[in-house]
């Protein structure tokens, strides 16, 4: 079934927003107020800037029994049920950002003004969403360790339990022999509670896209100021299925192919001469940057993109498929048209959390995709909400100079910018550690480990990879190289062969982005690369 909605998208007065398409209910604890450890304590902000977070020293919960074949067997840690300031994403950081966190952490929210509260919630306790080991933000030592961030939407109590994995005696033979097994928690565990703040004043500017998939069936509406941007048909969409758990190999019942389309056959990803090894990238030195102005660009004199007539201009004229052509014959050949693009504005992003200073790589000769792990308990009224949220967590609570990924893409195929420095340039990011460099990350809002990704999110990172390595004269459907920076799967300096379009977990040893997810990039990789007209 097709829907279609109109909508509104609440968009800054003062930039452009957009490029378009070229546990149970339970008692709550009372804090600790004898016990300085557990009274929370807000991060550092100014009173003006939009948003907050509480962070909260965990302590341990109850010590467990030792067995015969284990040793040193720790406690859990965790927050006791209390009621804290709103928030709605929450997170676990600690000191030494070399360091891993072998346990199990769960958390449960109650929801805002109730009393009812969630149930156990997992948390991804990966750390590989990050800076390079030699990256300015480390070098800074301020980076800490950091789980991926939960979404939980508008809460005011929290629990947080953390189960450390059991670890064999020192003399048994199945004992951890390096720093990835399982080990201490790490020190300086704290709960981060992140409220995302409210967007500021916007005005709107109406437009079209596909419903929302958890409301298929609503009306018409417009979006107001705290809702942010509204769910966006892409160029390709011509309508998206009220249903949206499909891929995009056409196998979906009663669902008619959109003409406009090019459709993934079941068959393996089409081979490519791969690109000759970057000898540039060995250096270990910071990635050169386009010129010395970009590279000291600030808030107050960035430019997102060339394109852009006037800082007042709400929408840029639409790049068609002949435009894009055009440019073809003058450029490069295999160039697809600019999908729409949100921009940092579109999404209210503060620009006075991040470092001013912007940092860029050489080229993009690869896309990593992945999940945000954040959950899928979000509509894509409340994107923009989830991605002030990251924003947060990032830079406040992990000590990451801006957002870590390029560009992050919801449920709805809504398509956001995300580290400043402008969406076509090739910005240096912190999405996977060891190959940052020569790199873009596009995040897709959820998680997608069991749950299959919607179609609109699948062609929407389709249609990025096909405009955003098409600049750069990269076949999606291709391979590369890429020199690692150092992370648990290839050493420092190995030169490495992946895919032009790879999932987290071809560079680092991770779940990310999903198994369903990673299912559907030999899908993405055919309709880019026919978006550029290979």
């Amino acid at each position: 079934m097709r829907a279609t909605l109109a909508s509104a998208v609440g968009v800054a007065c003062t930039a452009a927003l957009a490029l378009p398409l070229t546990p149970g209910q339970g008692a709550i604890a009372a804090p600790h107020t004898a016990a300085p450890h557990t009274a929370p304590h807000t991060a550092p902000a100014s009173a003006a800037l939009p948003g907050s977070t509480q962070s909260l020293p965990l302590s341990p919960l109850a010590r467990p029994v030792a067995s015969p074949d284990r040793a040193n067997v720790e406690p859990e840690y965790g927050v006791a049920a209390r009621k804290v300031r709103p928030f709605s994403l929450v997170g676990v950081v600690w000191d030494d950002a070399r360091a891993d966190l072998h346990g199990q952490v769960q958390v449960r929210a109650r929801a805002a003004g109730t009393d009812r509260w969630s149930g156990w919630q997992d948390v991804e306790t990966h750390g590989d969403d990050a800076p390079d080991l030699d990256a300015d933000d480390r070098r800074a030592g301020r980076v800490r360790g950091a789980t991926a961030p939960l979404w939980v939407g508008d809460s005011d109590g929290v629990q947080l339990r953390i189960r450390p994995h059991a670890r064999p005696a020192p003399d048994h033979p199945h004992a951890p022999t390096d720093r990835h097994a399982a080990g201490p928690l790490p020190s300086g565990l704290r709960l981060e509670l992140v409220h995302p703040g409210d967007p500021r004043p916007a005005t709107t500017v109406t437009t079209t896209g596909p419903a929302d998939p958890a409301d298929p069936a609503a009306p018409a509406t417009k979006v107001g100021p705290a809702d942010g941007p509204a769910a966006q048909s892409g160029d390709l969409d011509g309508g998206l299925d009220g249903d949206q758990d499909g891929d995009l190999d056409g196998d979906q019942s009663g669902d008619a192919a959109d003409p406009t389309e090019p459709q993934a056959p079941d068959q393996p990803d089409q081979p490519d001469q791969p690109d000759q090894p970057d000898q540039s990238d060995q250096s270990g030195q910071q990635p050169d940057q386009p010129d010395q102005s970009e590279a000291e660009a600030t808030t107050d004199n960035l430019v997102l993109d060339q394109t852009r007539s006037a800082a007042a201009d709400l929408v840029l004229p639409a790049e068609t498929a002949e435009q894009a052509e055009a440019q073809r014959e003058g450029k490069r050949r295999y160039l697809a048209p600019r999908p729409r693009i949100i921009l940092r504005k579109g999404w209210s992003a503060d620009e006075r959390l991040r470092e001013r200073r912007l940092g860029y790589t050489r080229t993009v000769k690869a896309a990593f995709v992945h999940h945000s792990a954040t959950g899928n308990n979000y509509r894509c009224a409340q994107a923009p909400s989830v991605i002030r949220s990251i924003y947060r967590y990032h830079v406040k609570s992990s000590g990451w100079r801006d957002l870590g990924y390029n560009f992050l893409v919801d449920k709805c195929g809504n398509i956001y910018e995300g580290r400043a420095g402008g969406p076509g340039k090739p910005v240096l990011g912190a999405h996977t550690l060891g190959f940052n460099s020569s790199s873009t990350g596009i995040a897709v809002l959820g998680t997608y480990s069991r749950s299959t990704p919607p179609r609109a999110a699948v062609r929407a990172v389709a249609k990025l990879t096909a405009w955003k390595l098409g600049l750069h004269g990269r076949n999606p459907a291709g391979s590369t190289y890429l020199v690692s920076g150092g992370s648990n799967k290839y050493r420092k300096g190995v030169t490495v062969r992946l895919k032009v379009i790879s999932g987290h977990r071809d560079g680092f040893t991770t779940d990310c982005p999903g198994t369903q997810l990673y299912r559907q990039l030999g899908a993405a990789r055919y309709v880019a690369a026919k978006l550029q007209g290979r």
